[in-house]
């Protein structure tokens, strides 16, 4: 009888975290941030989106020029009419929508951290909302226009501005703690490793700052301007720049390690993974519209795949997988070791927004209006309606019944034995 009943608490033991799984989205799932984290890698190990399948497409009713944001099943992103959409990124379902009460373009991609969301406007504010309800926590003001997206680390906001300052704020006040001016415009989206802040600008430099203070530590000048934002991975930092060269730099000093020239503007930010680097280049009016993969040591080049258009839009890579989004309307596809097309998803307008990718779904958005989730179609984690958390409790709580019964069968059974 104990084997028995033992037996039956063990399957339990052993199911319930199967359905605890199912049921439950891990933190390598979110994209929490532009270009996934801190270091901007543009990686995720959530598994990839094999298909092109449209899970749902949502309409914003108008241009989106935003990367989507995704934690905890969660989908934010803003709107070049100046509204932030919540939605539920499983069926595209709206959560929350606010307009800014100053109704300006938001093209900055919003950053998450701890149930707020930030990110900046062509208004000049930078905004802190409530990630439950779109309420507006604090606003700061800078002194022109931010495209730039934001990095948050330690209690802290960093983000660039058309005023040609990077700003860091207090993430719970939005007081701005220090600033420090380039010599022009910012664009560029900083990447915060190591107590550093790394970003480019329109002065055609990348600046490598304390993230404490503000103190410039190193700057790297190109030839032209600057609107990619930096990868850094493992000591180095990637970016590119409309003098049509990726640049690996190395994160301590600012040494060039390397420069892989092509033969266009190169507005892209790059993705790093595995030791190669993924970055799309061109305008269009420019031939060399091409997603490129660059041996990330000696930046030699590996691959390039051709599009219609220029690529303004950053790399994701999840598995073997590379998605981009093309100034030609299409989602590209691409196998990561050979750059060989996997899929093509067709929107009906330009796009420069990035994708994220979790749980086998890549979101995206369009100049069509439209946020597309796509992917592959799954049997929905639930059945006859009800969520296979739910089952799991239930066969757990049957099991332990039975048990209790079968116990108190045993106990009667002996007390019958021993009159």
């Amino acid at each position: 009888m104990k084997k028995q009943l033992f037996a039956l608490l063990t399957f339990a033991m052993l199911i319930f975290p199967m359905f605890i799984q199912t049921g439950t989205s891990s933190t390598e799932d979110n994209w929490p941030m532009f270009r996934k984290n801190l270091a901007h890698d543009g990686y995720s190990s959530t598994a990839p989106a094999t298909s092109n399948d449209t899970l749902w497409k949502y309409d914003t009713g108008s241009t989106i020029g935003a990367s989507p944001t995704i934690v905890d099943g969660k989908l934010y992103i803003a709107s070049n009419a100046g509204s932030i959409y919540s939605l539920n990124a499983k069926d595209g379902s709206t959560i929350w929508t606010v307009t800014l009460s100053f109704r300006s373009i938001v093209s900055s991609s919003i950053a998450y951290a701890d149930e707020r969301l930030y990110f900046g406007s062509y208004n000049g504010f930078v905004y802190c909302l409530d990630a439950n309800t779109g309420t507006t926590k604090w606003a700061y003001p800078t002194r022109d226009s931010i495209q730039s997206s934001p990095a948050v680390a330690n209690g802290r906001v960093y983000i660039g501005s058309w005023d040609g300052d990077l700003y860091c704020l207090d993430a719970l006040s939005g007081q701005k703690i220090w600033n420090y001016t380039t010599g022009a415009l910012v664009d560029s989206s900083p990447a915060v490793v190591e107590a550093r802040v790394y970003f480019g600008s329109a002065d055609k430099n990348v600046y490598c700052l304390d993230a404490s203070t503000g103190d410039k530590i190193w700057s790297y000048a190109t030839d032209k301007t600057i609107q990619s934002s930096p990868a850094v991975v493992d000591g180095y930092v990637y970016i590119g720049s409309q003098d049509s060269n990726i640049y690996c730099l190395n994160a301590l000093t600012g040494e060039k390690v390397w420069n892989s020239w092509i033969q266009s503007w190169v507005d892209s930010s790059p993705a790093v993974v595995n030791g190669y680097l993924y970055i799309g280049s061109g305008v269009s009016d420019n031939p060399d519209r091409n997603t490129y993969c660059l041996n990330a040591q000696t930046g030699e080049k590996v691959w390039s795949f051709e599009t219609y258009d220029g690529v303004y839009s950053c790399p994701a890579v999840t598995g073997d997988y590379v998605y981009v989004g093309g100034w030609d309307g299409n989602v590209y596809c691409l196998n990561a070791t050979n750059g060989e097309k996997i899929w093509t998803y067709t929107t009906q307008s330009h796009i420069n927004s990035s994708p994220a990718v979790s749980d086998g779904v890549v979101y995206i958005a369009s100049w069509d209006h439209n946020i597309y989730a796509l992917g592959n179609r799954q049997q929905d984690a639930s059945f006859l309606g009800v969520d296979l958390l739910a089952i799991g409790a239930i066969i757990v709580f049957i099991v332990v019944i039975m048990g209790w019964f079968l116990i108190q069968k045993h106990r009667k059974s002996r007390i019958k034995r021993s009159k």
